[in-house]
């Protein structure tokens, strides 16, 4: 079993006595030791009967820091019933809120950040990293970040990199889709190595490891992220939220499920879509979301069953599998018209994939996407992939190889 930032953290707990530090954390923030996952324990509650004493705040990302709010619900200030810290959220309900304000950390002395990542450029909580840690050091505050393990591994790069004019929330770097870093990595690639920003790196991690073979125990990070197989379906299947279909969200079964009630013929679907994305069976299938898209109603569908994660790209599938609804249901198939964290005048799939090129894509073919040149697309954005995968080597806290 590899050792995690905050395990290192806890050898040397005694620097932080009589500090006043705070965590920026959610519910995946727990302990590890070397031998055993029975001492799992939330990481304040582990540091505040050591030496470093109780923290003097707790900060929240999205969802909050307990984890309990879907996705885009802003979440309260409140006190955290063990430690009786304050614990504040860094996600509210305007764009504004979401980039934390330097005054939310004057008085602190240590910022420790330890956010469990999914490996996808869209997942907020490396933004909120980002920028949280950017604002701390604004205020004089010391910044630690506490490395965890890439579920998605540190080797694989793919999709095209986020172009200028569609960064946002969702889109906060110019990197891929599934860009192999790890979170201490993505806050290196973009401050630096400033005065007062540390890193502690993990102790046996190699970019090559698979999440089995860390030894660690998956804590769902966020509501709809309840397994590690939904982390790895994640970097295609969140592309689904920008269009009218539902992504299963409602369900037991996030990402796994993709539907629309007006799809007719989900064994058609699931036939095209099995041929087309090696390393994953596609399950023809009925569900019924309980809330958000369709909400009470039986949506036609597909289930995702990764068959070879070695084989399975999950960007590609996800580009794939729009673009095979489209096919199936081109009369009723609709982009997300809904402003999406927060803004309104870029479509939702421009922000996800980072251009207009893939949207206007298959607009432009909707009445055939079959003749469409996505492998072109495809094609250029592995070249992206690489090239990225060539400069961030200057930013790697752990060798390639």
């Amino acid at each position: 079993m590899i050792r995690n930032g905050c395990d290192r953290l806890l050898d040397e707990a005694g620097a932080l006595a009589g500090k006043r530090w705070a965590l920026l954390g959610h519910g995946a923030t727990v302990t590890t030791t070397a031998t055993t996952t029975s001492d799992l324990r939330p990481l304040h509650l582990a540091l505040a009967e050591s030496a470093a004493g109780r923290p003097a705040a707790l900060f929240g990302p999205e969802h909050g820091y307990y984890g309990v709010e879907q996705d885009m619900v802003a979440s309260a200030d409140e006190n955290d019933p063990w430690t009786g810290a304050p614990v504040l959220s860094l996600y509210g309900d305007d764009e504004a809120s979401l980039r934390p304000n330097p005054d939310a950390f004057n008085g602190l002395d240590v910022l420790l950040i330890d956010l469990q990542d999914v490996g996808s450029r869209y997942y907020t909580y490396a933004a909120t990293a980002v920028w949280a840690a950017e604002a701390a050091l604004a205020a004089g505050c010391e910044v630690q970040v506490l490395d965890r393990p890439n579920p998605l591994g540190g080797e694989v790069v793919e999709g095209g990199i986020l172009q200028t004019g569609f960064e946002s929330f969702v889109g906060a770097f110019h990197m891929p889709v599934r860009h192999g870093l790890t979170l201490a990595e993505i806050v290196r690639h973009e401050l630096g190595e400033p005065a007062g920003l540390s890193f502690r790196t993990m102790e046996g991690w190699h970019r090559g490891m698979t999440w089995e073979e860390t030894g660690q125990t998956w804590i769902a990070p966020s509501p709809n992220m309840p397994t590690l197989a939904t982390a790895r379906i994640y970097p295609g299947g969140c592309l689904i939220e920008a269009t009218a279909l539902s992504e299963g969200r409602g369900t037991t079964r996030p990402f796994h499920l993709v539907g629309d009630p007006a799809l007719e013929d989900p064994p058609a679907l699931a036939a095209d879509l099995t041929a087309r994305i090696p390393g994953a069976t596609f399950l023809p299938t009925y569900f019924k979301p309980q809330f958000q898209k369709h909400a009470g109603q039986v949506c036609g569908g597909v289930e995702i069953v990764v068959t070879d994660r070695q084989l399975f790209k999950p960007y590609r599938a996800g580009c794939e599998l729009i673009a095979a609804f489209m096919r199936q249901m081109p009369e009723s198939f609709g982009w997300r018209e809904a402003p999406y964290e927060f803004v309104a005048d870029i479509p939702a799939i421009d922000l996800l994939t980072g251009s207009a090129d893939f949207r206007n894509l298959l607009s432009t073919s909707q009445n055939s996407p079959e003749e469409s040149s996505l492998n072109d697309l495809f094609s250029s954005w592995d070249a992206e992939a690489e090239a990225f995968r060539q400069q961030r080597r200057e930013v790697l806290l752990y060798p390639e190889g």
